[in-house]
């Protein structure tokens, strides 16, 4: 049985703030699912995720450059990251758990015992 995963991008924008979709990869083992989210420039300090019902929410704010120096010409925009998944009712989310490494966002979400499958034994 496949657990449901859908997303969208953030409904509701945040004090009028543009939000640019992030690439997302979803792998599922037996445990739960693991959500690999791109976010260049940003950090952990940048980082919000927001979990409310059934949905959970990432948003991401990349860090200023506060260098000495003059921009002569610039190819990247400075623009934030949003993403909002609604979640299956098997996953835990009691222990989700987050980890940010250099743009990388790694989301675990472990699927609840009872959801898990087991084997039963015949007598």
């Amino acid at each position: 049985m496949k657990a449901n995963l859908e997303n969208r991008t953030v409904a509701k924008p945040v004090h009028n703030e543009e939000y640019i979709v992030p690439q997302v990869d979803v792998f599922e083992s037996v445990d739960g699912y693991v959500l690999t989210v791109e976010m260049p420039g940003v950090g952990k300090e940048g980082l919000e995720i927001t979990l409310e019902g059934n949905e959970i929410s990432i948003v991401g704010r990349p860090t200023e450059e506060t260098a000495d120096r003059e921009v002569l010409f610039r190819e990247r925009r400075h623009q934030n990251y949003g993403r909002v998944f609604e979640l299956d009712p098997a996953i835990d989310t009691g222990r989700i758990s987050a980890r940010m490494d250099q743009g990388v966002l790694t989301l675990t979400l472990p699927k609840s015992e009872q959801a898990k499958p087991r084997k039963i034994t015949v007598e």
